[in-house]
């Protein structure tokens, strides 16, 4: 057994890469070419973040899976040695707090709250209300100008409507959230900048709530403030939660439903088997792969050991950082033969695109509804859509902490 831990030791004293790493300019779909290095090397390697800390960088897929279920590492992010993902995550964690970033029993308390409204069964009773919004957009981007940029004309307004009507937010309120959520995303955004933005948000749904608490409707800000009104939750606590359904329910649909299009305008035999298909399964199969290949969580989950941890025959020690590499996970070629090339028929239902574990993506159910219908209607309504630039030309959010493109000229 090797212990790369101690500080000192040769193997830290050694060239530690920096990460994230960048990506190859002719590969904007694949992880950046030293990550495919480190996990042909080993499934776990330093890396040196932002803040000079170098945590522990896991690639393989059977032990990031293994970890993300293990109940020896913590999300919480205000522990010591958190590898957060820079300085403005680090603030934004300071000033609100999600459930996404704490241990259990905390996490699953507050994370009950809210798990009712994405079940399955609940989205599912969405289905229609999503198709007729995907259909209304389509009907205006067909009525107006070419080219349209697909992020602005659709890809944001779909989920954003959604998670609008879901949350009880107006969507008249959407240029608000939206760009201060684009402020929180951004990893060159300064703790100054995230700060602010939190703090906007924070006013914003502490508002929202406190108007659900005068007047209860049918909907998930009202949830919360019936728990407020009982006393199991907290105003703060209530708005903090808002934030992450708002933000995290708009912008990760969004960029796949952006990078998705733009991944199959690339692959015209795996859009042409998605567009002229009416079989349920083949869009939900397609889903699942684009998922998978595109991967636009693409920082890695973040955690912290509670205990030892001995993985590929390396020693964690409790209180290392852990950095765990699910976009690279979800290309090990010992799970995915070919793991590089997009097969919208590949069964890859087990990605890791969602996570895995008790903090895997409480939304999931409703992104993959979304996705299905957006990918079986939008390449059938306009058959005949493609790039209105070069692909040299399209701005990639590669200091996004989620990936995706600024903008995407499309015309017909």
């Amino acid at each position: 057994m090797s212990n790369l831990s101690a500080p000192g030791s040769d193997a830290l004293s050694a060239q530690v890469p920096d990460y994230p790493m960048p990506r190859a300019a002719d590969c904007p779909f694949d992880p950046p070419p030293a990550r495919h290095t480190l996990q042909a090397q080993a499934s776990i390697s330093r890396v040196r973040l932002w803040d000079g800390s170098t945590p522990w960088l896991v690639t393989r897929y059977a032990d990031l899976r293994a970890l993300l279920a293990d109940p020896r590492i913590s999300a919480d992010a205000t522990r010591l040695h958190y590898p957060h993902t820079g300085a403005a995550q680090k603030e934004r964690r300071r000033e609100s707090r999600s459930f996404v970033a704490m241990d259990d029993p905390e996490h699953a308390r507050l994370r009950r709250m809210v798990t009712a409204a994405f079940s399955i069964k609940h989205v599912e009773a969405l289905r229609p209300a999503i198709q007729a919004i995907v259909d209304d957009l389509i009907d205006a981007m067909l009525a107006g100008p070419k080219p349209v940029d697909l992020v602005q004309a659709f890809a944001l307004p779909v989920p954003s409507k959604v998670i609008c009507e879901l949350l009880g937010v107006p969507y008249s309120d959407h240029d608000f959230f939206q760009a201060n959520s684009r402020v929180l995303m951004k990893r060159t955004t300064t703790p100054e900048q995230a700060r602010a933005a939190t703090g906007r948000l924070i006013d914003y749904l502490d508002r929202l709530i406190g108007e659900k608490l005068a007047h209860l409707a049918d909907d998930l800000l009202s949830t919360l403030a019936a728990r407020v009104q009982a006393g199991e939750l907290s105003r703060r606590e209530a708005a903090d939660m808002g934030i992450l359904l708002l933000v995290a329910g708009h912008e990760t649909t969004a960029n796949m439903i952006a990078l998705g299009t733009l991944a199959l305008l690339q692959h015209p035999d795996q859009l042409a088997r998605l567009r002229e298909s009416d079989d349920p399964k083949v869009t939900a199969s397609a889903v699942e792969e684009l998922l998978r290949y595109l991967t636009i969580t693409h920082s890695g989950r973040r955690r912290v050991a509670l205990e030892d941890i001995e993985i590929d025959g390396v020693t964690i020690r409790a209180g290392d950082g852990i950095v765990l590499a699910n976009d690279i996970g979800n290309r090990d070629p010992a799970t995915f033969p070919d793991p590089d090339e997009l097969n919208l028929d590949r069964h890859a239902r087990h990605h890791m695109a969602f996570g895995f574990g008790v903090h895997q993506c409480l939304g999931q159910p409703l992104a993959r509804v979304e996705l299905q219908v957006v990918y079986s209607t939008l390449y059938r309504r306009i058959p005949t859509v493609k790039l209105a630039v070069d692909l040299d030309e399209i701005p990639f959010k590669h200091d996004g902490s989620v990936y995706g493109v600024y903008e995407l000229p499309i015309t017909w």
